[in-house]
């Protein structure tokens, strides 16, 4: 899993980066990945509406319902299996006495 950077840290490396410097430059300096910066530049850009793609309500939003939807098919998958071992036959007088 990719590591987390506070936001307040990535707003600071993208100001250097609309100040000019070289993202190679900046990404050697504080030892992060220049792909990294890429694609906080590349998200910032759809963000504000330069490029077209999910922003990050809608990412976080999209996250959100993509898990809630695993919950419920796990609930499901658990339901239907209950339901089967309802409907096997057993025996009414219990089977458990001699």
């Amino acid at each position: 899993m990719p590591k987390r950077y506070p936001e307040e840290f990535r707003r600071k490396v993208l100001d250097l980066v609309a100040a000019g410097r070289p993202i190679a430059q900046i990404a050697a300096d504080l030892n992060i990945s220049d792909q990294t910066i890429y694609g906080w530049r590349k998200q910032e850009l759809i963000d504000t509406g330069q490029l077209p793609g999910l922003n990050r309500a809608e990412l976080a939003q999209l996250s959100a319902a993509n898990k809630r939807i695993r919950e419920l098919e796990t609930e499901v998958a658990i339901l239907k299996r209950a339901r089967e071992l309802l409907r096997e036959p057993h025996d009414p007088k219990g089977g458990t006495r001699p």
